[in-house]
């Protein structure tokens, strides 16, 4: 069991002494923007667990750790409009919603008009949100990320996975988060090394521990760090 000061829950973290839950690669207009007959609802799937996290948790602050959009040059069909129940969801519940960009996010301007930092330090004053795809400008004790969609493979099984590393960059910990939008199939991170990861912040993979949640028992499931999972799974 690996200690923390954070609870894992549905594809997302909740920091209780920063009153906040953060949630990266939401990657809305994925499903509109892939060459399928019938466009999956990712955005309805996404808000929905949403609600749900925020009905358990009553967080003062969402923040999404990058990737909100799935987009380059142009904005798929209904996203705008998924951005505002999204908006108007968080503030139902009397939240505050803060952005970090990703590098999916080039179109985020012309869609959404709140806040947006490249960087957030949550209240707690120790930990900084990020999407991860840069080296961070600011020093803390604690980094939260996304970018690299890490899942772990189990008896076949490919599971989103968090990836916590204690001081793995530069002394200050780890935190890289699944894709929160439930259309990315994920990099299975079993065999990977620190070259293997896009973000910077991963820079030796060996001792970032998996963390798969079980959402039937509502468990979160510990592994050994991947140096020791490379002989066991």
């Amino acid at each position: 069991m690996v200690e923390t000061e954070f609870s894992l829950a549905s594809r997302s973290v909740f920091i209780p002494q920063a009153d906040a839950l953060v949630a990266a690669d939401l990657h809305l207009g994925k499903g509109a923007a892939s060459r399928v007959e019938v466009p999956l609802d990712d955005s309805g799937d996404s808000i929905s667990r949403l609600e749900a996290l925020l009905e358990t948790h009553e967080p003062s602050t969402v923040v999404i750790a990058g990737d909100l959009l799935h987009s380059f040059d142009r904005v798929p069909r209904g996203v705008e409009s998924a951005i505002q129940e999204m908006r108007e969801l968080i503030d139902a519940f009397g939240a505050s919603l803060v952005v970090t960009p990703g590098n999916h996010d080039t179109m985020l301007e012309g869609v959404y008009d709140g806040a947006a930092r490249e960087e957030y330090r949550l209240e707690d004053g120790k930990t900084v949100v990020c999407h991860g795809h840069e080296e961070p400008s600011s020093t803390a004790e604690r980094y939260i990320v996304g970018h690299d969609h890490p899942a772990l493979s189990v008896d076949g099984r490919k599971l989103p996975c968090f990836l916590y590393g204690p001081g793995a960059y530069d002394g200050a910990d780890v935190l890289v988060c699944p894709a929160f939008t439930r259309l990315a199939r994920g990099a299975t991170v079993n065999g990977m090394g620190g070259r293997d990861f896009q973000s910077p912040l991963v820079r030796d993979s060996d001792g970032f521990h998996p963390a798969v949640r079980d959402e039937g028992s509502e468990e979160t499931l510990w592994f050994p760090s991947l140096e020791a999972c490379r002989g066991l799974l």
